[in-house]
């Protein structure tokens, strides 16, 4: 994101020269255009009622940014805007695509997503990690010690489970399909914790206690 002293630069050019009226217009709008570049773009819509609860979705212009277990749609826009520097605007059209997706999922009716995820706000770790977490196919289980391997980082699997548990993404990007060393459904922070955990692993058909 662009600083204000970078701002100020790029106007100090464009009046430099005191271009004519004309000149200084079509600035003005490649300007324009570049500061929505610089501005990230949220929108949000919202899942009322599903198995694990209610769901609010985030997304931006590349894909799905945000997905938090619950209603509470001041604590949700307040994240969003802490996180992103921008306040996000509701918009059943932009989010509905995910909304819509994310239903069918926890009502059993769609077996994958078909949705781009937006991983830029993470750390390059937490990112290889999320991705490490969206190729344990449904159905199946693994150890924070496999995710932590499959990255190269094999020491690294408490850190694993502190990037999971910090997914901007939940379900989509399927850190409930990740358990403790033992098999028990350990560290999940979404919904109602380990019950919620155990409820999109039997949905998948994993095989649990």
């Amino acid at each position: 994101m662009k600083t204000e002293t970078e701002l100020e630069q790029v106007l100090d050019q464009l009046y430099a020269g005191g271009p004519p009226r004309a000149s200084a217009e079509r600035a003005l709008t490649k300007l324009r255009a570049q500061v929505q570049t610089w501005q990230p773009q949220l929108w949000y819509g919202r899942l009322a009622q599903s198995p694990v609860g209610a769901l609010m979705v985030a997304v931006s212009a590349q894909g799905v940014v945000a997905v938090d277990f619950g209603d509470n749609e001041g604590r949700f826009v307040d994240r969003l805007r802490r996180a992103f520097g921008v306040r996000p605007n509701p918009s059943p059209e932009r989010a509905g695509p995910a909304v819509r997706q994310l239903d069918e999922y926890v009502q059993g009716k769609r077996t994958a997503f078909d949705l781009p995820v937006d991983l830029e706000a993470c750390s390059d770790f937490q990112r290889r990690v999320l991705e490490a977490a969206v190729a344990v196919p449904r159905g199946r289980l693994a150890t924070y010690g496999e995710i932590a391997a499959r990255i190269g980082a094999p020491q690294a699997a408490r850190a694993v489970g502190q990037a999971l548990a910090r997914n901007p993404v939940p379900i989509i990007v399927p850190c409930h399909r990740v358990v403790a060393a033992d098999g028990s459904l350990t560290g999940y922070s979404g919904g109602a914790g380990v019950e919620t955990k155990a409820k999109l692993l039997r949905l998948e058909g994993a095989a649990i206690a």
